[in-house]
């Protein structure tokens, strides 16, 4: 997926300002794609010179003026096209990943800590999910396309978030049984 398409699925629902659009990415499609605030802008204007998004400048009394982003026609048609497209599913890309592979070479401890360090970050995620699975899907219309996909996305992220608790858990078993071992055998 490229930043235009986020951009564009977020403008599908409403209008918004570049601040107002990264303020909501980064609390909905940010749990899954990230993107700065200077990216986003930067594909607005890329997204406006391609006639997918337009502009339209709000002058404010005692703020600064604002320019509030809406999608074209020609944007829903490319949010169209871009969903008959066909991808390879995303490849991992973990530097934890390639030191487990590792290991024999590594700081033993430090990828104990870095593990640890993954489980505080995901057992946060997994309360940050469970709250908004709480708070906003407890009577999802079934005929509804949008609460439909919002929860299908979450469940997903839930998933993930539990397997990983349970790999940490796993893993950090694995080290600290490496490093009970090395200090056996000084």
């Amino acid at each position: 997926m490229a930043l235009s398409e986020a951009i564009l699925v977020c403008l599908a629902d409403e209008p918004l300002t570049g601040y107002d659009l990264a303020k909501t990415f980064s609390q909905t499609i940010g749990f899954f794609w990230r993107a700065d605030h200077q990216q986003i802008y930067r594909v607005l204007r890329q997204l406006k010179d391609a006639g997918l998004v337009t502009d339209e400048l709000v002058v404010q009394q005692g703020r600064p003026n604002k320019k509030v982003y809406s999608i074209t026609r020609a944007g829903r048609e490319r949010l169209m096209t871009w969903s008959q497209e066909r991808e390879p599913p995303a490849s991992v890309k973990d530097d934890m990943m390639v030191m487990l592979y590792g290991l024999e070479h590594v700081d033993v401890a430090a990828m104990r800590d870095q593990v640890a360090e993954r489980l505080t970050h995901h057992r946060a995620r997994l309360a940050l999910y469970e709250r908004i699975e709480a708070t906003s899907f407890t009577d999802v219309d079934p005929a509804d396309p949008t609460q439909v996909g919002r929860l299908l996305g979450l469940q997903l992220g839930l998933a993930y978030e539990r397997v990983w608790i349970a790999w940490c858990h796993d893993a950090l078993a694995a080290l600290d049984g490496l490093t009970a071992g090395s200090a056996h055998d000084r």
